[in-house]
């Protein structure tokens, strides 16, 4: 009997919290409607004013570091885009900070070459000692570097010319303005079913949730890449630190615990690509995941001696721990099937109806928020609407991966670090191959298992968690099965990289 209570207890409580995130969706997206059109048009305005002002004196020093690993497919296009961006030359200079080990660094030195012929400002450093992964090539970059700025790419992005001009332009007579973050867009949309599904989640990320925060005065993230720092923001913060997965993350918080200020902007757009394989999504989702978890468990006590209101503490709560979700689903998954067998619900209509309306909003919370965001971005809503299905196929079938993240990050444990490969132009030619592990198997025995317990309990009158089940089982079926797929995929080179604390897009 104990142990029944506390089964059901449990299942109430995940219940509860997961309806707290998908009501978190509702209010972003108020948030973000309520402050549109004063910040849009107080942004386009802004992006101006370097346009306008043709008195090169005038333009700070801008450093654009360029991170990297062994990214022969994308290497030289970065450099291009970077070089190639419209800032004064005499105010631009570019750092590749290059750890590579591979042909990269020829590739990388070729193009170096090129661009210092033609006038460029632009230097590699590579270390002998990769300490600190992406963060400590970050930090080590700040060395031999005097910039004012510092504007950081990942080598998968291609920014384009007018980045830096226009944002730029947001620090002028804001000397507590420390970060100002881009838009990501996308390289390679439209390249499969997975890839449309991750740039749907990504643009409500980018276009709700980032804005909303920013906008509203609430603590936002860097997003690793298609931003610029004010160095000295970076430097009073504490620097880049390797301790989590997410630096990113974890130095954006820092700093705006230090009282610097966030400007999002996402009319300032960076294309990049989407990983196509349904491995190295997992394996870029784990790492987020993990290094979230990592960050909410060094960053929420900081949070706690810092002055604020509870509504901002609490924002910044649910956004370090939004990954919580997935082990959450994957505890209601397994526990519904005990849960129906002993439980027999008979309520009143008023509590049914009422149930189910929180159960509905709670699920549909997501999908609003993403309709919103595209609608706002542009794009044709009856043609977006269809990928709603995927969207909540692969978010929920990704319950075991990231739910294993996530304990793991809770648990302190340590575990290999899997970078995401890029393709860059190179179809169908040899290249980094995702890691794979036997996570799609546990996935598929857990979609039969809801299936199953969809089967059971179908006709019976437990029909609040019955929608739920078939969900379930389908997204773990569906995203198990397309691993395997993509597992046995031929023709690759397998890219693994066993280390602990770095994070790359």
């Amino acid at each position: 009997m104990i142990a029944l209570v506390i089964v059901i207890s449990l299942y109430i409580v995940c219940s509860a919290v997961l309806l707290a995130f998908g009501a978190q969706c509702y209010i972003l997206t108020i948030l973000f409607l309520r402050k549109r059109k004063e910040r849009v048009a107080f942004q386009r305005a802004r992006m101006q004013y370097y346009y306008q002002n043709p008195d090169e004196s005038r333009y700070p020093l801008v450093v654009t570091q360029l991170p990297m690993y062994n990214e022969r497919q994308v290497a030289k296009r970065v450099i291009e885009a970077a070089a190639a961006m419209d800032y004064p030359r005499s105010r631009h200079e570019i750092q590749v900070l290059d750890d590579s080990t591979d042909e990269t660094i020829g590739y990388v030195d070729e193009m170096v070459e090129q661009l210092r012929r033609s006038g460029h400002t632009i230097s590699v450093i590579r270390r002998t000692d990769r300490t600190g992964f992406k963060a400590g090539a970050l930090q080590n970059g700040l060395d031999f570097t005097n910039a004012e700025f510092i504007a950081i790419f990942d080598a998968d992005f291609v920014p384009p010319v007018d980045f830096l001009r226009k944002a730029m332009a947001f620090f002028v007579d804001r000397p507590k303005l420390g970060l100002v973050q881009g838009r990501w867009t996308h390289l390679n949309k439209n390249s499969s079913l997975i890839t449309r599904g991750q740039a749907m989640g990504i643009d409500g990320h980018f276009m709700i949730e980032q804005a909303a925060r920013s906008w509203n005065g609430l603590f936002m993230n860097f997003n690793g890449t298609a931003g610029v720092f004010r160095r000295k923001a970076i430097e009073t913060s504490g620097g880049w630190q390797h301790d989590t997965l997410t630096e990113d993350m974890d130095l954006s918080y820092r700093m705006q615990l230090a009282d610097w200020e966030t400007e999002y902007v996402p009319d300032l757009t960076v294309p990049a690509e989407i990983p196509e394989d349904i491995n190295a999504f997992k394996n870029q989702q784990f790492r987020w995941a993990k290094g979230s978890i990592q960050t909410a468990i060094k960053i929420i006590p900081m949070l706690r001696r810092k002055k604020m209101s509870k509504f901002k503490f609490m924002q910044a709560v649910l956004h370090l721990t939004h990954y919580m979700v997935h082990p959450l689903m994957l505890i209601l998954a397994l526990l519904t099937m005990p849960v129906l067998y002993f439980v027999k619900v008979n309520l009143p209509i008023a509590w049914f109806v009422g149930i189910i309306s929180c159960m509905i909003l709670a699920t549909s919370g997501p999908a609003t928020m993403y309709m919103v965001a595209q609608h706002f971005i542009g794009n044709r809503m009856r043609k977006q609407f269809t990928l709603i299905p995927a969207m909540m196929l692969i978010g929920t079938g990704l319950a075991v991966n990231n739910g294993r993240a996530v304990i793991e990050a809770l648990m302190k444990r340590s575990s290999p670090f899997y970078r995401t490969p890029k393709k860059g132009q190179s179809r169908g030619t040899q290249g980094y191959r995702p890691v794979k592990d036997v996570t799609c198997i546990i996935e598929i025995f857990i979609g039969l298992y809801c299936l199953a317990s969809f089967q059971i309990f179908l006709g019976y009158t437990n029909f609040l968690v019955s929608p739920f089940l078939m969900l379930y089982a389908s997204g773990f079926l569906f995203v198990g099965i397309i691993s395997i797929v993509h597992f046995r995929k031929p023709g690759l080179i397998d890219f693994k990289l066993k280390v602990q604390d770095a994070s790359e897009n």
